[in-house]
């Protein structure tokens, strides 16, 4: 599915096309893609709510397939190989930010689905090292949210700082929120969703949430940490009213819409905000294996991939009960 021009998702600005099929170059492979995850990344490269480095451009970064080809010089992958593919598509690994351990800010990093084609289609190609193999345990299907709703929301919880015994809060209950929710009560937390809808605070309740309500209501604690899913910046004041002193708000999302001016009281006692950017090579491997070793179940909602911008729009009006996934190929 090709995005000539960025436009609203209501609009279906995504089409059906014949491209080549990509041949891998040195270090990488080319993958068959069995499905690919839909995120709200993608809603914001399609919308146009990023700058586009490159039009047309297939979207989609949580990616499911089979190596079926290797370029020269590649290591460490087989032909047949299941992998998956996230959002972080190759980075310098000469910089200051990689030496340091930094990868995922990376000056030079380049994003699947952004600067590169991606899983909106039947093959794509990815440097071998940046192509993750995938735990048995999940279907293509299941595994496919977890490259970065799960990924992201991994890094998220990290930089949170919530640990075993600590409250933590989720504002917004969609695809990477539910995969958080059963890892931080796996490690010891509870865990406070904040979010309108009903069916997500079911969900999250079945989850095991020990409370769910409104941004706007106050919990029956003061939280020791949160993280906000949802791009919207009028809910850092909120999470920061009921946040405990010295917490820690982890702002999840890509692009947020504007922080309303903040009181300092609200940050005052050492509160802290901090952005989530990207995620690294580490990240996704440990996240994986985490993953399988709960193991994380992921609510899934499966679409054609003709049927892609439907699955936009659904992302978009918040009719999804966890992530929706595209399949190619059966």
């Amino acid at each position: 599915m090709l995005l000539n021009a960025p436009q609203a998702a209501d609009r279906g600005p995504l089409h059906l096309a014949e491209l080549p099929t990509p041949e891998p170059g040195r270090g990488e492979v080319r993958v068959r893609i069995r499905c690919c995850a839909v995120c709200r990344t993608d809603l914001h490269i399609v919308e146009g709510d990023l700058p586009l480095p490159k039009v047309p451009i297939v979207p989609g970064h949580q990616i499911v397939g089979l190596i079926d080809r290797l370029g020269p010089e590649t290591q460490n992958v087989k032909l047949g190989d299941r992998v998956g593919i996230s959002w972080v598509h190759s980075t310098d690994g000469t910089c200051s930010y990689c030496l340091g351990g930094a990868e995922n800010l990376c000056e030079q990093a380049r994003f699947t689905g952004y600067h590169t084609h991606g899983g909106y289609a039947e093959y794509c190609i990815v440097r071998a090292d940046f192509a993750y193999p995938l735990s048995a345990s999940f279907s293509d299907e299941q595994a496919a949210p977890l490259l970065c709703a799960g990924v992201i929301g991994f890094r998220a919880y990290r930089l949170s700082g919530a640990g075993k015994g600590q409250r933590l809060g989720l504002y917004g209950f969609g695809a990477s929120a539910h995969l958080v929710l059963q890892l931080a009560r796996h490690q010891g937390c509870e865990v406070l969703v904040f979010t309108r809808g009903r069916t997500h605070r079911e969900l999250a309740e079945e989850l095991g949430a020990v409370w769910t309500g409104a941004a706007e209501e106050t919990p029956p604690h003061p939280l020791d940490a949160a993280i906000i899913f949802a791009p919207a910046g009028e809910l850092v004041p909120q999470s920061l009213r009921v946040l405990r002193k010295a917490g820690t708000l982890a702002l999840a999302g890509i692009t947020m819409s504007e922080v309303p001016a903040l009181n300092y009281a609200l940050l005052y006692d050492e509160r802290i905000i901090r952005s989530v950017a990207n995620s690294t090579r580490s990240d996704c491997h440990d996240f994986l294996r985490v993953a399988a070793e709960i193991p994380i179940q992921t609510r899934i909602q499966v679409y054609p991939l003709a049927e892609a911008n439907r699955a936009l729009q659904d992302l978009k009006h918040s009719r999804l009960e966890g992530a929706a996934v595209l399949q190619v190929a059966s």
